[in-house]
């Protein structure tokens, strides 16, 4: 299981790798600041995304692997969050915080997207045993913050690239069905389709 942590530190690690070379060689268009902004912003949906899929892949196939990555992921989708919102301080805003208000009423979306990033925040600083014992089944009712997170950054994404409707159109319609995949009566019935370890039981003898 180690090896299957440290590959999926390594393949979340990659794109950020990627991206500084491509803005380093110059081969990352006229504005680089700018890619790196989008594909930083893009990148931190996908982890979420791909962190809410875990608990119905592990129902679905009964691998604890699944489990064991879910609170890696969900950092890495936090820390892309963080270098998206240091790209639009550093290369949109420029460190000028005297215009972060005027630039709050053009683009009011930013507010979306620092609700959200505040809410996955809340949720990396509680991803651990610690907060677990200390919050007891509070735990359970605060991590609920990812679906509203979810909802948040589709929505701050859904303004960013209104002209891309088909791009959007994806990431939620993934959503939607990660969510639909959490109501209770679907939810019982993904366990069920694979069959746990030993409960088969044994067709009787014939004589």
């Amino acid at each position: 299981m180690r090896l299957w942590r440290c590959s999926v530190f390594v393949a979340a690690l990659l794109p950020f790798l990627w991206w500084a070379w491509q803005v380093a060689s110059g081969q990352a268009g006229p504005e680089p600041g700018q890619y790196l902004l989008l594909n930083f912003g893009q990148c931190a949906l996908i982890l979420l995304l791909l962190t809410l899929s875990l608990t119905p892949l592990m129902k679905l196939t009964r691998w604890k692997g699944f489990a064991l990555i879910r609170r890696q992921l969900g950092l890495w989708s936090f820390t892309y969050g963080v270098l998206h919102l240091t790209s639009y301080l550093l290369f949109i805003l420029g460190l000028d915080f005297s215009a972060l208000g005027e630039d709050l009423q053009r683009r009011p979306y930013i507010i979306v997207g620092f609700a959200a990033l505040l809410m996955l925040l809340a949720l990396a600083v509680t991803s651990n045993r610690y907060s677990m014992k200390r919050l007891g089944k509070r735990w359970k009712f605060l991590h609920r913050l990812a679906y509203i997170a979810l909802a948040l950054v589709l929505l701050h994404f859904f303004w960013v690239v209104r002209a891309d409707m088909a791009q959007w159109s994806g990431y939620a319609l993934a959503g939607v069905v990660l969510m639909l995949l959490r109501i209770p009566v679907i939810s019982r019935a993904l366990g069920r389709i694979v069959p746990r370890r030993g409960s088969t039981r044994r067709a009787p003898r014939t004589s």
